[in-house]
């Protein structure tokens, strides 16, 4: 993980780039317009169009820069609504690689200070970023995570299957998918045949929802009640 780089997108956001894998971890075409678009607008936001609560939780599969995770936290600290999130993370980045990406300038100051505080800590137990947001990061390969909770929207945010294949597996997917609740919401930036095959054998109505920039379309499912 020594080799990372920190790059600027076309959006002038920055995301990183990590050459074992050979690929970045937000769209080169801009990470955030990208994190904006698939997860808090057609996720997180779409969920709540959906289900006006008070309370909404979110499972993150590959934490990965905590670009996902911040957007929605400020989202939902401006819209006092109680956020609790988990993230799933085989691969940590390093504190000072992620507290360079500039981040800081999308959300509040407050919640951008308390992350830098609080990150090394979700990892042993969850933390308080605010009074609305707690959230934890499991640092674990996806078929070795566990919880006794279930969650409102997860965000699947795994590098692109031809990156990383297993990830996209039927075996991967029916994992993350048991842990969302009847009538959750899954997004990812993707979508392939076998992945919109792969959904509906798993009990979801799926969506072929415009894409961020860069991709045309990107998939969105809903777990059946």
């Amino acid at each position: 993980m020594n080799d990372l780089s920190i790059v600027a997108t076309a959006d002038g956001s920055k995301t990183i780039f990590n050459p074992d894998v050979g690929e970045h971890y937000h769209s080169k075409h801009g990470a955030l317009q990208e994190s904006k678009h698939v997860f808090l607008e057609s996720g997180l936001n779409f969920f709540l169009q959906q289900h006006p609560v008070r309370q909404v939780s979110v499972l993150e599969v590959g934490f990965g820069t905590g670009l996902n995770f911040l957007l929605s936290a400020d989202h939902c600290s401006r819209m006092y609504i109680r956020l609790q999130y988990t993230g799933i993370e085989a691969f940590p980045l390093y504190e000072n690689t992620i507290f360079q990406t500039g981040y800081e300038q999308y959300v509040q100051a407050e919640l951008w200070n308390s992350f830098q505080n609080c990150y090394r800590q979700s990892f042993a137990a969850p933390a308080d970023l605010n009074e609305f947001c707690n959230f934890r990061i499991d640092q674990c390969k996806l078929l070795e995570f566990h919880s006794d909770q279930s969650y409102d929207v997860l965000y699947f945010d795994a590098f692109a299957a031809v990156h990383q294949p297993e990830m996209w597996s039927a075996e991967s997917l029916e994992k993350c998918t048991r842990y969302l609740k009847p009538g959750g919401v899954f997004v990812t930036y993707a979508i392939t045949g076998n992945l919109k095959r792969t959904m509906k054998s798993l009990n979801f109505e799926i969506e072929k929802a415009p894409g961020a920039p860069g991709k045309r379309e990107m998939l969105r499912a809903v777990k059946k009640l």
